[in-house]
């Protein structure tokens, strides 16, 4: 099956519990979503992406650091059946420039931080579409992924997908050489579900803390193998060790990467 289908069986069997929490302690700010609104949320960006014409095989960029909005719309890129290609928060405005032509890319979603990084490249972004942007006090020529999730229909596409379809881009780090392109499939992401639980064994009731970021097969991967058992996950933003024996503590973490 798809990976979408694991999302839309936790929002099925534990539509009230929490999935994701995030903890920005720098801002002493908390804030959590549930299986259902995870699985609403990438609901309404795959049906606004659809509407703006994106379609099955079309990538979309994902250019944003660790906050409850990332998987969400993860997951609402590969409802639409397109490919999602995570970017790396710390390219510079020439190598996002790079990896959005590699990839060809018809949407980019992008976070606050990377504001001044897309300005300077924009007027050479005419093959992008559509851009997306999570946070406050959205730029002129973005959409509000607030706005989305707000207003868009939480209904699922009805996309076919099988586990044969592509799901996702991968950029190489660029650390020996310009970042080179990986895809992956739908079965691939599920093979990563599989093996991640198997190596830190989740079960429903744990509580996982992810760290490192998102972007990174290494974090979200390992993330795989809450999704598989509808298990609860802490992104946290920031690595000061007493935050982290913070969130452990006060969210009662069973598992930390």
């Amino acid at each position: 099956m798809p990976i979408t289908e694991m999302l839309s069986r936790n929002a099925r069997v534990y539509p009230h519990e929490v999935s994701l929490i995030e903890r920005e302690p720098a801002l002493s700010r908390r804030r959590e979503i549930t299986w259902l609104e995870f699985e609403q949320q990438a609901n309404s960006l795959a049906n606004t992406l659809l509407e703006q014409g994106i379609k099955k095989g079309d990538k979309v960029a994902l250019l944003m650091t660790n906050c409850l909005e990332w998987l969400p719309a993860y997951f609402g890129v590969l409802k639409t059946g397109a490919l999602v290609a995570p970017l790396n928060f710390r390219f510079t405005a020439q190598e996002i420039k790079k990896c959005l032509e590699t990839a060809e890319v018809k949407a980019l979603i992008y976070g606050p931080e990377f504001v001044e990084r897309i300005m300077q490249i924009k007027a050479d972004l005419a093959f992008v579409e559509m851009f997306i942007f999570v946070g406050d006090n959205c730029p002129c020529g973005a959409e509000s992924f607030r706005g989305i999730i707000t207003e868009a229909s939480t209904a699922d596409p009805k996309i076919a997908l099988t586990d044969r379809d592509e799901a996702a881009l991968y950029f190489t780090s660029g650390t020996t050489g310009t970042p080179k392109p990986i895809v992956l499939a739908h079965s691939n992401l599920v093979s990563a579900c599989l093996t991640e639980n198997k190596h830190h064994q989740q079960k429903h009731e744990d509580n996982f803390l992810c760290i490192p970021p998102l972007y990174h097969t290494g974090a979200k991967m390992h993330w795989l193998g809450s999704l598989l058992v509808g298990g609860k996950a802490v992104l946290l933003k920031g690595v000061k060790p007493e935050w982290i024996l913070e969130a452990v503590s006060e969210e009662r973490v069973s598992i930390v990467w």
